[in-house]
């Protein structure tokens, strides 16, 4: 049962990962910068946010990746006592 939850952990992991890095961050700061840009008052602060997202993607989605990924290797790989 322990590595079938593990299997289950890795899968989500990538899933979660690939969602984080590529919708939330990529495209949601390029859509932010965007939406800032037509805005009537352009403010430099979200700008600057939307390009953070942008610039971060990859980092954010690997560090969201992990956090599921690593517990459920250790599921695969744990031994019973």
């Amino acid at each position: 049962m322990k590595i079938i939850l593990g299997i289950i952990m890795i899968i989500l992991g990538v899933i979660l990962g690939v969602y984080v890095g590529v919708w939330v961050c990529f495209v949601g700061g390029i859509v932010d910068v965007i939406n800032e840009i037509r805005a009537e008052h352009l403010e430099a602060v979200n700008v600057g946010i939307g390009l953070a997202k942008i610039f971060f993607a990859g980092i954010s989605g690997w560090v969201s990746a992990l956090l599921l990924i690593i517990p459920g290797y250790g599921f695969i790989t744990w031994d019973s006592l």
